[in-house]
């Protein structure tokens, strides 16, 4: 008989991204499972098209509703989402995250399943220094083998793919870096000003590299999702003798599908970054105030950037094209 196994992940993009390498694992100890996972709505087009998942369960977090949106409503779908999955009678419910997971740990018990493993119940490696093999340790209750880990990987849709292709990355153009500008931590955010020292002076080099602007669009002062249009929009000014095209990523699947076209990517650390490694990109990251052992670009081609101020604002541009001409010649 067949195991039906759910997987509950409920935070950041990042930290879904790196579970997946867990999932994959698991699917392979586990080919004839039912394999299901509960992840916030937001978060949930990490997994479009898996092929270790057979099923995606997404809910909103009441701090992320939306004008319009009713709070009683959304309780109530979440309640009869959990009462479906408990009729499924599972077998094993994972909790892969480490730390405090009073509300994941809720949702288990309302499910019910004939076994409920989280992190606290094995003992901590003292090997697992990434957040995927941190993630990856909960397998070794079940005997399921993790070492080798394999690499991340999400599927851009096909059709949003196609919609941005012309715009970043037409069929005869060359390289084309990617450049994300945003940052949810303060301490990895770079000026505008240098990006666009940057880009300019990687144009003078090489003017058959192109260039595409990522950011999350929306005003700075937003509190719930803060964006970067004002930064953006100051260094298109600044660089209208660049080829730069931009990118705005207003859901995570045009993130995604945009991400997919590049060759490279320059970036903070973030949600944006471990999409990037899963898509197989080579990647230039700057770090602040980060764990870089933890939070590095999994099983990619990869540098880091962090000064010893763990301030992104420290770091030159001098810096980051050597980075990148290190990572990929074309580049720079």
């Amino acid at each position: 008989m067949s195991l039906n196994i759910l997987v509950i992940r409920r935070d950041n993009i990042g930290d879904l991204v790196c579970t997946l390498p867990m999932i994959a694992a698991l699917r392979a100890h586990y080919p004839d499972a039912w394999i299901g996972a509960l992840v916030t709505r937001y978060n949930a087009e990490v997994l479009h098209a898996n092929p270790d998942i057979d099923e995606v369960f997404s809910y909103q977090k009441a701090k992320h509703l939306g004008p319009g949106e009713s709070l009683v409503k959304n309780t109530l779908a979440r309640v009869r989402q959990l009462w479906s999955l408990r009729q499924r009678k599972l077998d094993l419910i994972l909790l892969p995250a480490s730390g405090t997971q009073r509300s994941a740990q809720q949702m288990a018990t309302l499910i019910g399943a004939a076994r409920v493993l989280s992190q606290d119940d094995v003992p901590a490696s003292n090997e697992a220094r990434h957040e995927v093999e941190r993630t990856a340790n909960i397998l070794r209750a079940l005997g399921v083998a993790t070492n080798p880990l394999p690499a991340a990987h999400v599927v851009p849709r096909p059709e949003l793919r196609e919609a941005l292709r012309d715009r970043l990355a037409p069929r005869d153009g060359g390289p084309l870096l990617g450049v994300h500008i945003s940052s949810r931590k303060p301490s990895q955010r770079w000026p505008a000003e240098r990006f666009v020292e940057l880009m300019r002076a990687l144009h003078a080099r090489r003017p058959g590299v192109r260039f595409a602007l990522f950011w999350s669009p929306g005003a700075e002062n937003n509190p719930l999702h803060p964006g970067d249009d004002d930064k953006a929009r100051a260094i298109f000014n600044a660089c209208t003798d660049v080829p730069l095209a931009p990118c705005p990523t207003h859901s995570l699947a045009e993130l995604i599908a945009g991400l997919s076209l590049t060759d490279a990517l320059l970036c903070s650390d973030g949600g944006h970054m471990h999409l990037a490694a899963a898509l197989a990109k080579p990647i230039v990251a700057m770090f602040g105030q980060s764990d870089v052992a933890r939070w590095h670009p999994w099983d990619v081609p990869y540098r880091v950037i962090q000064p010893a101020s763990h301030a992104a604002t420290d770091i030159s541009v001098t810096e980051v094209v050597d980075a990148l001409a290190s990572l990929d010649a074309r580049l720079a």
